[in-house]
């Protein structure tokens, strides 16, 4: 038989009677349309096999489709993406653990990162402090005494 395409829920097994869904349809869709990107296919095969993938009923029949073209490796996802996966991940695990509904996987971790937090919080809420005694104005910082009438201009 053959490969199927990458992520492909397709069996390679030619068990009969298993019909394919409108999904793994579409995976055999995208399949053909990266192979025409990358020039293995004519836009007359690939319309052809796009045709014939409307009339095909059982799974086997549709692997039949792609069986001509390598198998692609997954494409990797570049850029920030997944850099920002990870940190979602450690960070809902971290919650877990903060909030009790999971087991600490080092010991220690808890109260680790409840010293972390209260870290954090503190240093917004100093932050917030200075940023409101100093001022903010359109030349940078403003100091404000602490009677009005010194800063009103007047």
């Amino acid at each position: 038989m053959s490969e199927n395409p990458v992520g492909s829920t397709l069996p390679t097994d030619t068990t009969d009677g298993i019909r394919c869904s409108d999904a793994e349809r579409e995976q055999v869709r995208a399949a053909l349309y990266a192979a025409a990107g990358e020039g293995r296919l004519t836009m007359d095969e690939v319309e052809e096999r796009l045709a014939r993938i409307e009339e095909i009923r059982f799974r086997h029949e549709l692997a039949d489709v792609t069986a001509d073209l390598p198998v692609t490796s997954p494409d990797v996802a570049h850029g920030w993406r997944p850099i920002v996966a990870g940190a979602r991940r450690n960070l809902a695990a971290d919650l877990v653990v903060l909030l009790g509904r999971a087991p600490e996987s080092t010991p220690g971790r808890r109260r680790l990162l409840l010293i972390v937090t209260v870290l954090i919080g503190l240093l917004f809420t100093v932050a917030i402090v200075v940023a409101a005694v100093h001022g903010f104005g359109s030349d940078g910082f403003e100091p404000y005494g602490i009677d009005a009438g010194e800063h009103g201009g007047g």
